[in-house]
């Protein structure tokens, strides 16, 4: 699990807003509004720099936020910003409600298997949390070496997740899908 002052990518800086140095942000989570409640985000730039910046204003546009950013007064400066990625410190996020998760929290995870004789074997870490539209999955990095696999979030394969333990147990590698 991440620590609260850790800082997690949330959006990309899609382009300049208006004159006055509005950008507009593309959301990883387009349901989220974690951003318009912010007064602080760290800005990623495309050259590996990083900077601290305050928040003067966000606000929702449909799928979309735009958010005004201190120092940044006209349209030339939020162009300059343009495909920039926009963090939020993990203790901003909101709490969960019990058997929820946030995908920073999963990633790096190491999965392993019970084996029938009580021992837990390792598998692989997980890389991300994916989504499709009938179920979730974690894409798992093989500890063998092999290709990247994905384990459906379904009682049947996944035993517990122990986020804080960075820990996630498969009861089986039943319904596992492996290249």
């Amino acid at each position: 699990m991440l620590a609260d002052d850790a800082w997690v990518p949330l959006a990309e800086v899609a382009r300049p807003h208006g004159v006055r140095g509005e950008v507009r942000l593309r959301l990883y989570n387009s349901d989220s509004d974690l951003l318009l409640g912010l007064d602080e985000v760290l800005l990623r730039l495309k050259g590996g720099e990083e900077h601290e910046v305050s928040v003067d204003a966000a606000r929702r546009a449909n799928d979309a936020i735009l958010m005004k950013l201190h120092s940044v007064d006209g349209r030339d400066r939020a162009e300059e910003l343009r495909g920039a990625t926009v963090c939020a410190r993990r203790g901003d996020f909101p709490p969960l409600d019990g058997g929820e998760f946030y995908a920073c929290d999963v990633e790096g995870a190491r999965v392993v298997v019970d084996e029938p004789d009580g021992a837990a074997r390792e598998v692989g870490r997980v890389r991300e949390l994916r989504e499709y539209p009938t179920t979730s999955v974690l894409l798992v990095d093989a500890t063998d070496g092999g290709r990247p696999w994905e384990v459906p979030l379904v009682d049947t394969v996944v035993r517990r997740m122990d986020l804080a333990a960075g820990l996630v147990t498969l009861a089986t590698m039943d319904g596992v899908e492996r290249d």
